[in-house]
């Protein structure tokens, strides 16, 4: 017995930033009868919960211990930095980690960029989390670099955030405990990936019912192929010439 079958929920983790909207709403249109459970879990704590059975899959910011799991890359996020509206980064389109150099920059504890040489001058503090950082820059302490959702994320009128063109960016992707690919698991692997309903990978293929309204629908349209290929006959009146 699958778990859809069974009732369960499908339990879906997601990072800060990730923005699972589309997929779940996919899911639901799929798979009313399997209902959906979010589950917001910090970056630094996603694969443990996935290792633990706390979710079936989760959306996590590589890069990523993959020991035990399978992961599909998504997508990359543009670094920005975030800074007061009053700041002279400000004022331009983007900046690079160069101009930066000169200003003190908050490295938070969950900061999921890997960094070769941290950027500007380290600031006094190192806060626990990117929200505490954000508060941190909105006091005038320092700057902040993060992926471009989390400046969405903890977004206030008093900051502002720019392109930072050459530092290294932030990857989402789909992880899942690699033991536990269940039916329910390949069926939001398919949703994610862009895969239609009928799609051979997929385990919801069309229902018999569907096929024979196929067939009738495409019927009259091999008719009228037959009859425009049906060779044009000669006109006259029938006699044979002399």
């Amino acid at each position: 017995m699958t778990d859809g079958e069974t009732g369960k929920a499908f339990r879906l983790a997601y990072v800060p930033g990730v923005t699972p909207a589309k997929w779940v709403n996919i899911w639901a249109e799929r798979l009313p009868d399997v209902p959906i459970s979010l589950v917001t879990v910090p970056a630094a704590e996603a694969v443990g919960l996935l290792r633990d059975g706390a979710a079936d899959a989760g959306f996590v910011r590589l890069p990523v211990d993959r020991d035990g799991l399978s992961v599909i890359p998504l997508y990359v996020e543009t670094t920005v930095v975030v800074v007061p509206k009053d700041h002279a980064v400000a004022a331009a389109d983007e900046v690079t980690v160069a101009d930066l150099a000169d200003d003190e920059v908050f490295h938070p504890l969950d900061d999921t960029i890997e960094w070769p040489v941290r950027p500007g001058l380290p600031a006094f503090t190192r806060p626990a989390t990117t929200a505490e950082a954000v508060e941190l820059v909105a006091s005038g302490a320092g700057l902040l670099l993060v992926p471009q959702s989390l400046a969405r994320l903890h977004h206030r009128r008093d900051l502002t955030y720019r392109p930072v063109s050459d530092a290294p960016q932030s990857q989402v992707a789909l992880a899942w405990p690699t033991d536990a690919t269940t039916d329910l698991v390949e069926d939001f692997i398919g949703i994610v990936r862009g895969r239609t309903v009928n799609s051979s990978r997929g385990r919801t293929p069309a229902s018999p019912a569907e096929k024979p309204a196929q067939r009738q629908e495409q019927k009259p349209a091999q008719n009228r192929s037959r009859r425009r290929a049906a060779p044009a006959r000669r006109k006259g009146n029938g006699r044979r010439p002399r």
